[in-house]
C-alpha cells in the first residue's frame, strides 16, 4: 500500500470512530430504589455541579469523550469548567467532586449499590440493575 492510501485510511477509521462516540445516545441512570421516575437534564446538572447534594454522583475518566459530551449537553459547559466550578467548592470546603469510575460499567455497579446513586453511560450499556431517568439524544 502507498503511504497516501495508508494515511486515508488512518483518518477514515479516526473520523468513524469519532463519529460513533458523538453518536451515542447517553442516559442518566440512578438505583432502582430511587423514587425518581424522570428528571430533565438540567435537574441533572444540578447534582454533577455539585448544586444539590440529594443525589450522590459518580463520574467518568476525565480523558472520557462520554463525560464531555454529557456535560456539553446536561450543562453547556466543557470539562475546563466543569473543573473550574469544582475547584472553587472542594476549596472553599462546599462540596467534594464526584468520584470518577473507570468505565460505564463501573459507574452503573456503583449506582446500583447506592440509593442515592446517579451517574451517566451509553443507553446500550443500561440493563435491569439500574433506572433511567433521563436520555440525551
Amino acid at each position: 500500500m502507498n503511504k497516501q492510501l495508508i494515511q486515508f485510511l488512518l483518518a477514515a477509521t479516526v473520523m468513524t470512530g469519532t463519529a460513533m462516540v458523538q453518536a451515542a445516545e447517553l442516559v442518566v441512570i440512578v438505583n432502582t430504589a430511587n423514587p425518581a421516575t424522570a428528571m430533565t437534564a438540567t435537574q441533572a446538572s444540578q447534582f454533577f455541579l455539585g448544586k444539590s447534594a440529594m443525589f450522590t454522583p459518580v463520574d467518568l475518566p476525565d480523558n472520557s469523550p462520554i463525560r464531555a459530551e454529557f456535560y456539553k449537553k446536561v450543562a453547556d459547559k466543557d470539562l475546563s469548567e466543569v473543573k473550574t466550578i469544582w475547584s472553587k467548592l472542594v476549596f472553599t470546603g462546599k462540596g467534594t467532586a464526584p468520584k470518577e469510575l473507570h468505565n460505564s460499567a463501573e459507574v452503573k455497579k456503583a449506582v446500583a449499590a447506592n440509593p442515592t446513586g446517579i451517574g451517566y453511560i451509553e443507553k446500550s450499556a443500561v440493563d435491569a440493575t439500574v433506572k433511567v431517568v433521563t436520555q440525551l439524544p
